[in-house]
């Protein structure tokens, strides 16, 4: 992009602006239409996410589950961790719930095979229970090596990217991955 005076101007991605700090704490304040400018900005980052983790018919709806918790939990949000690193791990905490809720509600379909339904595997956790492992284990991490590993090997940011939306140089944000995997290693051995 360039200026009228033919400068060429870097461009910064929407979702990495400054102003998305300033707007959530705008609207943790209760600014009229701080909250829905900053939804405007940030929905479609948080449908991505939540559509790689669910069923397409439930995108929409954990959506704005995400969004309702995000309006409860403005007041906590201090501005320490990048908005949209703020809103996925509500998102994150949304979509977990919503299986949780799933795997607690009794089952209304009829099971006519009994043997087959309580046989061999029917205990074996599946890939959701090693999500949660996951996220327990992730739990662990100081802040910032969590922030890093969550971004570059969970949700597939790409390393430059992960540094523009922590604002630290991309060496940094290697250096906290490689970390935050040999504390996952060693937090995993200590859990066995």
């Amino acid at each position: 992009m360039t200026c009228s005076d033919g400068r060429a101007v870097a461009r910064t991605p929407e979702h990495h602006r400054p102003d998305l700090a300033r707007l959530a704490l705008r609207a943790a304040a209760g600014v009229p239409g701080a909250m829905d400018a900053l939804f405007t900005l940030t929905r479609a980052d948080v449908a991505r996410y939540i559509a790689r983790r669910v069923d397409p018919a439930w995108v929409e709806d954990l959506t704005q589950e995400t969004f309702h918790r995000a309006v409860r939990g403005l007041p906590g949000y201090a501005g320490r961790a990048p908005v949209r690193a703020w809103l996925l791990s509500v998102a994150r905490h949304t979509v977990a719930d919503r299986y949780r809720s799933r795997e607690r509600a009794p089952r209304t379909e009829p099971v006519h095979d009994w043997e087959r339904a309580l046989g061999p595997g029917a205990a074996e956790p599946g890939r959701f229970d090693e999500y949660l492992a996951l996220v327990s284990l992730l739990e662990n991490l100081p802040e910032d090596r969590r922030t890093a590993f969550v971004l570059t090997q969970v949700q597939r940011v790409p390393y430059a990217e992960a540094a523009e939306l922590t604002g630290v140089p991309i060496g940094t944000v290697r250096s906290r991955v490689a970390r935050g995997r040999r504390d996952l290693a060693r937090l995993l051995r200590e859990a066995a």
